[in-house]
């Protein structure tokens, strides 16, 4: 099987590096020259990609393609592109639907949208998608682990989510950089941080089956340093403000 990717972005770099480090069987990858410098960067690292001339040579030399571009871009350079009937494509752009990415491709492929994050170059995290397609399932389940989604509109839930990654590193960066101004040493402090995070998530992944009521209960006692942080954060609002920054993120996703 050819991979081709529309678009050599982080995202796209991420998912790459993921399948050329997983046990998936695949013949060559086809990579768009858009991003020049990333995508020249993926064909030295890796032997079985290359790099093709322009977008419709992705298409053409490629079973499966990948679209990994901004949501202008693709509004751009979609309805310009020949695609084969029942072609597989898989779509990382977040802010068009279904309905729209059919009317831009015009021709009939089989079309899932999906959502995977950085830590698949890793072999790490959840993936997921819209609607069921059991091959593309089995495909992501060697980078991570798939979750189908049988309804759009549910899945747009699940693409505010993803909105929350740079806010999830920024509070890592401003624990770091607290521990720095009290004097550690910030390699120190990052590998401290990140690790205690991993570990909570984990331990809660493990027990994913329980209500995160549990854990932060059990993770307190009155009067103590967890019950007076979280305690801190409830007054000042700041569980309210994540909630209407997912309620925002979720009407962006629902205009699309």
């Amino acid at each position: 099987m050819k991979l081709g990717f529309i678009g050599t972005g982080n995202i796209t770099s991420d998912v790459i590096t993921g399948i050329c480090k997983s046990d998936l069987k695949f013949k060559q990858i086809i990579i768009s020259p858009r991003n020049k410098k990333k995508a020249k960067q993926l064909k030295n690292k890796f032997k079985r990609v290359i790099i093709a001339k322009n977008n419709q040579e992705v298409l053409n030399k490629s079973n499966w393609v990948f679209i990994g571009v901004l949501p202008k871009v693709a509004n751009q350079i979609l309805p310009n592109l020949n695609f084969r009937k029942n072609q597989t494509v898989v779509s990382f752009v977040a802010t068009l639907n279904l309905s729209n990415l059919k009317k831009k491709i015009n021709c009939k492929v089989n079309l899932v949208r999906a959502i995977p994050m950085p830590p698949i170059s890793l072999g790490l995290g959840p993936v997921i998608m819209f609607p069921p397609n059991k091959k593309v399932k089995n495909f992501f389940n060697k980078l991570g682990a798939s979750i189908e989604i049988k309804n759009e509109k549910l899945s747009n839930n699940f693409w505010a989510i993803s909105g929350t990654m740079a806010a999830f590193y920024e509070t890592l960066k401003n624990l770091s950089d607290w521990l720095v101004k009290k004097k550690t040493n910030r390699k120190k402090a990052q590998e401290y941080i990140t690790s205690l995070y991993f570990a909570l998530a984990g331990l809660a992944l493990e027990n994913s089956d329980k209500n995160m009521k549990k854990f932060v209960s059990d993770s307190q006692t009155p009067g103590g340093l967890n019950w007076q942080g979280v305690n801190q954060l409830r007054k000042a609002g700041y569980y309210k403000l994540l909630q209407g920054s997912l309620d925002n993120l979720l009407k962006r996703l629902n205009k699309s």
